[in-house]
């Protein structure tokens, strides 16, 4: 059990909350001296409160006053600020909040794109956020201005709990190393390697059979999602959790949908609290760096991820024995660098990983990071590919006469097969373009930027350190 989150809050920003008091006190001082009479004692409750008010008030006007000289000196202008009616857009927050329960993630940002234009400043919580849908910046910022921008210390420590040290959560040397590890895994012939694939497609479709002849009907987002989860931790791990064989979910007007031995199967366990652990990474984004003060006496990762690492550990102890028992593993960290290491044939990737450190913590964010991206994506854009193929039957149509063209009724495809099929890669790509799995990508500038001005409008200065 480690520190509350909420102190940890108050013992960063201790400097920052003392020096507002210490200025009241500083000043009661000079009062008596220049004065020859104490402060009255009437006004010093009050006076110590409303620094911290005022302090913020000062701080907050000089820091837009400050930003706005220096645009104004490279020739540029900060993005617009969205209007709210609250102090620290708390309205805004709300409204927002409100929006992504009820509809689309996206919602209410592509309403701030109509009124204000694609790149405007959302403050929220008297902290400035910069958001952008103009192709050129989004170019800048993960291309040709890479080196500007960064996830930075607050995006890092609100997915530490989840996310560790892995490829998706640090900078830098950090990043390098990560990306290094897991890089020569995902080539071209290891992604053309389906067996997995096509053993756990098998399972999903015969358990769909079944639960069909139930007359129940599937939640196919359930189902793809197992589906995902099984392939996934297979081709990573070695070990399939087993999503699928615990059954898919009933209706929830079904008597059997609470069912113990269901519920409280290992593998829906597992995907609870991975999807749980998830779901508050994205509510603590809303936060920015208050998030803290949102769980006060408590991670809520920890128990979440608790349960997952209670099915990665054991698989992560294996492979490390297993490893240091192997002389040839052991010739291989003596005699050659890590990083020219070549993946073997029916290797996973855990079994990569330890080749390149024993320490089991960076394997096991390495291995979470991955599988997060291999699970969620896949199963988001599946799951819309279905739904938006039973909304337009003439793509369906000309989808599976491409795919009997080039593979047949029963064939497996080859990744050749997969490269000639055009028409089926431009509705997957349509369907990412509309249905992004991650809609949001968060950068802070590393230092003071100027993106040059497009469609006639003027160039967007980003200070330091913003996101």
């Amino acid at each position: 059990m480690g520190i509350p989150p909420g102190v940890v809050y108050f013992v960063r920003r201790l400097h920052h909350l003392a020096l507002p008091p210490a200025l009241v006190y500083v000043s009661t001082r000079i009062w008596r001296i220049i004065l020859a009479d104490p402060f009255p004692g009437w006004l010093k409750a009050p006076a110590y409160l409303a620094s911290f008010p005022i302090a913020l008030a000062c701080s907050i006007i000089y820091t837009d006053f400050r930003d706005r000289r220096q645009a104004a000196l490279h020739g540029a202008v900060l993005p617009p600020k969205v209007k709210s009616t609250l102090p620290g857009g708390i309205d805004t927050l709300v409204s927002i909040s409100r929006n992504i329960r009820k509809g689309w993630i996206g919602s209410p940002f592509d309403q701030y794109c109509r009124e204000y234009g694609p790149t405007y400043n959302l403050g929220i919580l008297f902290e400035n956020r910069f958001f952008t849908t103009e192709p050129e910046y989004i170019k800048a910022i993960l291309a040709t201005q890479f080196k500007f921008f960064e996830k930075g210390p607050l995006l890092r420590d609100q997915m530490q709990a989840l996310l560790g040290t892995g490829v998706f959560n640090s900078d830098g040397e950090t990043w390098k190393f990560h990306r290094s590890m897991t890089r020569p895994f995902f080539s071209k012939d290891r992604i053309s390697h389906f067996d997995i694939f096509e053993n756990n497609c098998v399972n999903a479709i015969n358990q769909v059979k079944a639960r069909l002849q139930e007359d129940y009907p599937v939640d196919f987002q359930d189902m793809v999602f197992r589906f995902t989860l099984d392939s996934a931790t297979e081709f990573l791990f070695g070990k399939n959790v087993c999503s699928l064989a615990a059954g898919l979910a009933y209706p929830k007007g079904s008597s059997l949908a609470n069912d113990n031995a269901f519920v409280n199967s290992p593998a829906n366990v597992f995907a609870r609290a991975f999807s749980e652990a998830q779901s508050i990474i994205a509510f603590r984004g809303r936060f920015g760096s208050f998030w803290r003060l949102s769980e006060f006496w408590g991670d809520r990762i920890e128990k979440s991820m608790g349960v997952c690492y209670k099915f990665v550990d054991p698989i992560l102890k294996e492979a490390l024995d297993k490893k240091r028992l192997t002389s040839e593993a052991r010739k291989l960290t003596e005699q050659s660098s890590p990083t020219e290491r070549e993946v073997r044939e029916g290797e996973t990737l855990l079994e990569h990983l330890v080749n390149y450190t024993e320490d089991p913590i960076v394997i096991r964010d390495e291995t979470l990071n991955i599988l997060i991206a291999a699970r969620d994506t896949t199963a988001s854009t599946l799951t819309f590919l279905i739904y938006t193929l039973s909304q337009h039957p003439d793509v369906l149509q000309r989808l599976r006469a491409e795919i009997l063209t080039k593979v047949g009724h029963s064939r497996r495809p080859t990744y050749d097969d997969l490269r000639d099929m055009k028409y089926m890669r431009a509705v997957i790509n349509e369907i990412l373009r509309l249905y992004p799995p991650v809609p949001f990508n968060v950068r802070a500038s590393v230092e003071a930027t100027v993106w040059p001005g497009v469609n006639g409008n003027p160039p967007i200065y980003i200070p330091p350190h913003t996101r």
